[in-house]
């Protein structure tokens, strides 16, 4: 990447791990946590906000883990605007080679009176807690909640008074997604010729995407003066997400002639730590999803078709592998060999030891006997319907489902639970329904599904589907993915991909996250 003096540089804060790992259903374990954070340290993310660690024990651990492990990044921990969680933010985050603490609080007028503070009890308490984060660590970053909808005179005189009291980097949140472009670039500016000492600091933009602006609202407050941006990876986050870091990355990559700024992040990474944070997630990235969705390099039309085959960028504006994908998606088949199977997975990102190979090989072996081509979409799927099978509580070890037009449908299940086999028969209004009702009858739940769908991996009657469920258990929410070429089987799986997900958050004996109140500040 060409980083001339011309450009000035773009600071990205991947907050995948704390806000959009709070997409309901989107808990990750304590592993996958430290996978992404490793995956985005080595594609080059300046800071990663790692969580939240007064939340829970587990967000705790994780936090710390991550700091000690990082190699590049700055690693950032968030707490609300009291003593108790930045002491215990500096705690978790104290052991990374560069430490930060960010710390926040509501300051528009309805945030303020939910604590039922007066703006000169919120300012007071500004400049204590931000004096207290910065005694503890050099490197402190305020942000005034919903700051797109608090008074401009204030919010001025709240950046100023966090300023003052040692803040490094003062980020702006549209945290309900209501501002629009031209409100993002003005606002930014009028902090900057405004606020004394704003010259000393770094502005951060964190855009929520309600209204489908987030990402414009970003690259607008950087057009305003802003110079770090907060994302996640597939814009994962609280309601309809957060900006997409491959979005703003790429924007200013492709349109560095009308936007002159550059970022450190390794572009060829994007692809590899998308899937995987959609399979961890167990959030499917939509086919149309820029940049990183199924159809983004895809060309059906004819005249498209055409115009590719002469010169590629007659339709495209980027090249596939400037994020990490395969120019060409070549088939792969029954006869394929081992060696072949390693080189296209290291192609689509996946780097795999002998034993893992083995593994997997003996799987694609099994999809090939029932497809007669698999495509690299099938692969990623197979990659994520083996990840931590083996560590499972609920193994699927057989099913027959019979259909008939006439009466219910039944399913013939066999479930492997803590090891033990254990069979049923079941019914119900489909071959669907009566599969969850086996897994039911054999392992007693009370968990609620909130979401069923289904869709094709690849095309034709061959196809694989792809099944996501999402489940609710007494507050829990659990997303479960899984695919075969048999849609019933992979509705089974994804189903007991829910279960096992909700078992291993029981299971976490005082790591469960309790629900922390964000607009509790006292």
């Amino acid at each position: 990447m060409t980083t001339t003096n011309t450009k000035d540089r773009v600071v990205i804060f991947d907050t995948t791990l704390r806000d959009g790992e709070q997409s309901p259903g989107a808990t990750m374990t304590h592993d996958e946590k430290l996978e992404i954070a490793e995956l985005l340290d080595d594609m080059g993310v300046d800071i990663i906000e790692a969580g939240f660690p007064i939340a829970s024990e587990g967000d705790f651990k994780a936090v710390s883990e991550i700091a000690k492990r990082s190699k590049n990044s700055v690693i950032c921990g968030l707490s609300r605007a009291n003593f108790g969680d930045i002491d215990r933010c500096w705690d978790a985050v104290k052991h990374a080679a560069q430490p930060r603490i960010h710390t926040f609080i509501g300051t528009s007028p309805l945030h303020r009176a939910i604590p039922n503070l007066t703006q000169d009890e919120m300012a007071e308490r500004i400049h204590d807690t931000v004096s207290h984060a910065r005694n503890l660590c050099d490197n402190v970053q305020w942000s005034p909640m919903d700051a797109t909808r608090t008074e401009h005179d204030y919010l001025c005189r709240v950046v100023e008074i966090a300023i003052k009291a040692g803040a490094t980097t003062i980020n702006i949140p549209d945290t309900v997604g209501y501002t629009a472009p031209v409100e993002s670039a003005d606002l930014i500016r009028m902090l900057i010729d405004k606020v004394p000492g704003a010259d000393d600091i770094i502005f951060a933009t964190h855009c929520h995407n309600d209204l489908g602006m987030a990402t414009a609202n970003s690259l607008a407050a950087v057009a305003g003066g802003a110079r770090q941006i907060e994302c996640t990876i597939n814009g994962l986050g609280e309601r309809a997400g957060n900006t997409a870091l491959e979005e703003v990355v790429m924007a200013l990559k492709v349109r560095g002639d009308i936007m002159p700024y550059y970022t450190e992040i390794d572009t060829t990474k994007i692809m590899n730590i998308s899937r995987r944070v959609s399979t961890v997630s167990g959030f499917p990235v939509q086919f149309n999803k820029a940049i990183v969705g199924k159809n983004a390099f895809a060309h059906e039309s004819g005249i498209h078709q055409d115009g590719m085959l002469k010169n590629a960028e007659t339709f495209e504006i980027m090249r596939p592998s400037d994020v990490g994908l395969a120019d060409t998606n070549l088939v792969m088949g029954k006869h394929s060999g081992r060696a072949a199977l390693r080189s296209k997975l290291e192609d689509l990102g996946y780097k795999l030891a002998d034993n893992q190979l083995k593994d997997v090989f003996v799987r694609f072996k099994e999809l090939a006997d029932r497809k007669k081509e698999v495509y690299d979409e099938d692969l990623i799927a197979l990659m994520r319907a083996g990840e931590d099978a083996a560590k499972d509580h609920l193994v699927l070890k057989s099913l027959r489902v019979v259909c008939g037009t006439d009466g219910p449908q039944s399913a013939d299940m066999t479930l492997t639970i803590g090891g033990q086999e254990v069979s049923t028969t079941a019914t119900g209004d489909g071959p669907v329904d009566a599969t969850f009702n086996a897994v039911k009858d054999l392992y007693g739940h009370t968990a609620k599904l909130q979401l069923y769908q289904v869709h094709a991996v690849t095309q034709g009657t061959d196809a694989q589907a792809t099944v996501t469920v999402r489940m609710e258990d007494d507050g829990n929410i659990a997303t479960g993915q899984s695919a075969d070429t048999d849609t019933v089987v992979a509705s089974a799986k994804a189903y007991l991909n829910a279960l096992n997900r909700l078992y291993v958050r029981r299971a976490r004996s005082g790591e469960d996250k309790r629900e922390v109140s964000w607009l509790d500040q006292n």
